[in-house]
């Protein structure tokens, strides 16, 4: 089990690309450096997407999971780029 802090929860079970990717950048736009989002996915272009996103806008991947078809990622903003 993961003991990073949680700041934000984003629940994208159900929605497709570009959905996902989608609103958690609208997410991370409002968050400070430092601060961490938990996303949960059903779509499994996230793993794909998430890992673009984070290289891109260099933000950090600090965990990505699937338990029983479930996606769970907790991405830490890193910069303000965006």
């Amino acid at each position: 089990m993961n003991d990073t802090a949680i700041d934000f929860h984003l629940d994208t079970k159900g929605l497709f690309c570009p959905e996902p990717v989608m609103m958690l950048h609208n997410q991370i736009r409002d968050m400070q450096i430092g601060q961490v989002v938990e996303i949960l996915a059903t779509d499994p272009s996230t793993r794909r997407d998430f890992l673009k996103f984070c290289n891109f806008l260099e933000h950090e991947l600090l965990l990505q999971e699937e338990v029983d078809g479930v996606f769970r990622f907790l991405i830490k903003k890193a910069s303000d780029d965006e």
